[in-house]
């Protein structure tokens, strides 16, 4: 969309937020909109995708840094009656004329460029300024994905559906006719900006024939009204790197919504969640768990079986070792971006039968008195004894 047409917009009315919101909650704000009005959520419901398509829209500008800057910059304008397009030279009070096209001064009688406040929207200042790729790209997308914990910190390609606007199979993306072409705008000979002088001042706008495009299309395709695009559900193929992070994005260059008459399509932004596993919990690249023992595994020592993402390894657990020791297995734990791994953390955790038979009970009951015999404390130097 062209900036010249934000002024009849109000992006944080669409998505309910006020102007002073911050990226975030102009994120949530979006993200609840287009969960609660998919298309794929409410097939054949007119006015959900049309709200779909209008939070898809505001987020596409205002869910952009340097998009909502100029966006806030316009309207403020717009409010103050400074930021006309094509209006009388009257419209812009105090302006005189400057080699780049418009320059002013502020009350203090300091000057400034007006180049550098219409710079985003019209290229440069009063010359024959091209139109910017930011203006002709589409809209980034954004969707989420659920994984479990082992599929995220292996890796896994899934596909997603995704109803976003894609280039006209009919014109491919062309918004001409089959059997027509796109022709240069005579008007402003295809730069999509044309330059008016009144007296000694100069200023350049977008052009009106062809809406700042630099282009025209005399018999548009009747599959997409001339846009060179239509709204429909594709399925992505999306590959997930191995150790995700819950939270973490995957971007998908090109992917996103489309650009009008075949411009360069925004990207996707895929959001994962990772669900929690009942084994394993991660400490960075480092993969941990917890396994029972017995006592005598640690007093005496032993080698226990521990599960990991793949199979199963052995570890020796050394004679003497306390309840809540963590052990460690190098290169047993997620592996990273680079191939390598981090390590498996293994702690281990006493487990206290509840019931013993008469043999193991008597048993315990010798090797008590030889445990008091022998001199050991178990709460020797602890709460002042």
């Amino acid at each position: 969309m062209a900036q010249k047409e934000w002024i009849d917009k109000d992006y944080y009315g669409v998505l309910g937020v006020p102007s002073s919101a911050g990226a975030d909650e102009i994120k949530k704000a979006y993200r609840k909109i287009a969960r609660d009005n998919h298309p794929d959520s409410h097939p054949g419901d007119a006015a959900a995708e049309e709200r779909f398509k209008a939070a898809s829209e505001a987020y596409s500008v205002i869910g952009d840094k340097d998009k909502r800057a100029e966006y806030d910059e316009l309207k403020a304008m717009a409010a103050s009656g400074t930021g006309g397009f094509g209006g009388s030279f009257g419209d812009y009070g105090g302006y005189r004329g400057s080699s780049r096209g418009f320059s002013g001064f502020t009350g203090d009688g300091e000057s400034f460029d007006i180049g550098d406040l219409f710079g985003g929207m019209f290229g440069s200042g009063g010359g024959q300024g091209t139109r910017t790729t930011r203006r002709s790209r589409g809209a980034d997308v954004e969707t989420e994905i659920t994984l479990d914990f082992r599929e995220a910190t292996k890796g896994v390609t899934v596909p997603i559906r995704l109803t976003s606007p894609a280039p006209c199979t009919v014109c491919h993306g062309s918004g001409a006719r089959p059997g027509t072409s796109v022709t240069r705008c005579t008007t402003c000979g295809g730069d999509g900006i044309i330059s008016e002088n009144r007296g000694a001042f100069g200023f350049s706008r977008p052009c009106p024939d062809c809406n700042g495009t630099g282009t025209r299309i005399e018999d548009p395709c009747t599959a997409c009204g001339g846009s060179g695009r239509v709204t429909r559900t594709r399925t992505i193929t999306v590959r997930v790197p191995a150790g995700v992070v819950d939270g973490q994005k995957v971007r998908l260059a090109g992917q996103g919504e489309a650009g009008e008459r075949g411009r360069a399509a925004g990207d996707l932004f895929v959001t994962v969640h990772v669900r929690p596993d009942k084994l394993f919990t991660r400490s960075g690249d480092d993969l941990k768990v917890t396994v029972p023992v017995s006592f005598t595994e640690l007093a005496l020592g032993d080698t226990i079986t521990v599960p990991t993402l793949d199979s199963k390894v052995r570890v020796r657990v050394p004679a003497g070792t306390a309840d809540g020791t963590t052990l460690r297995v190098r290169g047993r734990g997620v592996t990273k971006r680079n191939g390598n791994s981090g390590d498996l953390l293994v702690t281990v955790r006493v487990t206290v039968p509840r019931h013993l038979d008469e043999g193991a009970a008597s048993a315990l009951r010798r090797y008590a008195e030889e445990e008091k015999r022998s001199g050991f404390d178990p709460r020797a130097n602890w709460a002042g004894n």
